[in-house]
Formats: structure tokens, C-alpha cells, sequence
């Protein structure tokens, strides 16, 4: 029932922005947390930048300063606004959300994936 839709990836020089998109839809009763991973070929899956329903956020030092998430007004939407590129952002980036469905215990659920490329 629940799904995370992400949009915004595509290709960008170094020094670009990007904004990546996420929308929670379904039985959703409660987010407790949504945020950004990411994975780069040969390499292990990531945190980036995370927001708590409190509006807490924590983000990867790597990235720490140049990307920013935040929510939409009903909370069921994250973005991430990636500014000053560089290659070693190019990975798959991935939407997470720690929520809870109706009638059910939280858990964690994972978007489809989006690919951020970031050319020199």
C-alpha cells in the first residue's frame, strides 16, 4: 500500500544544482522520518541528509553545506536540494521513510531510486 515516489535525478555539470523530490503515499498513519540515501557502483548504500517529523536533520559531512532537505506542508513530501555538485555525488539516490502504516508497526520503506550524475 505504501509507495515513495522520487523524481528530480538527471545529469549535471560540476559546480550545478539538482532537487530531488519524494512523495509517502497509501495507508500511511503516521512518518515518523524520511530521508536520502544514496549508492554509487561498487560501493555500499549511504545516508545523506535525514529529517525527523520533529524537523530535525542530520546530513553525511560530505555533503554537509551544500544540500538541504526539507518537507513539503503535509509532511508526506522530502526534498533535497543539492547545490555545488561535485562527481563524487554521482550515485543512485534513494527516498526512505520510517512510518507507520495503518494497522500495522513501522517500518521502513525505500523508493524506487533516482540517478544523480555529476559530469567534470
Amino acid at each position: 500500500q505504501v509507495q515513495l515516489v522520487e523524481s528530480g535525478g538527471g545529469l549535471v555539470q560540476a559546480g550545478g544544482s539538482l532537487r530531488l523530490s519524494c512523495l509517502a503515499s497509501g495507508s500511511i498513519f503516521r512518518i515518523n522520518a524520511m530521508g536520502w540515501y544514496r549508492q554509487a557502483p561498487g560501493k555500499q548504500r549511504e545516508l545523506v541528509a535525514t529529517v525527523t517529523s520533529g524537523g530535525s536533520t542530520h546530513y553525511a559531512d560530505s555533503v554537509q553545506g551544500r544540500f538541504t532537505i526539507s518537507t513539503g506542508n503535509g509532511k508526506n513530501t522530502v526534498f533535497l536540494q543539492m547545490n555545488s555538485l561535485k562527481p563524487e555525488d554521482t550515485a543512485v539516490y534513494y527516498c526512505n521513510a520510517d512510518l507507520q502504516s495503518r494497522g500495522a508497526w513501522s517500518n521502513n520503506y525505500w523508493g524506487q531510486g533516482t540517478q544523480v550524475t555529476v559530469s567534470s
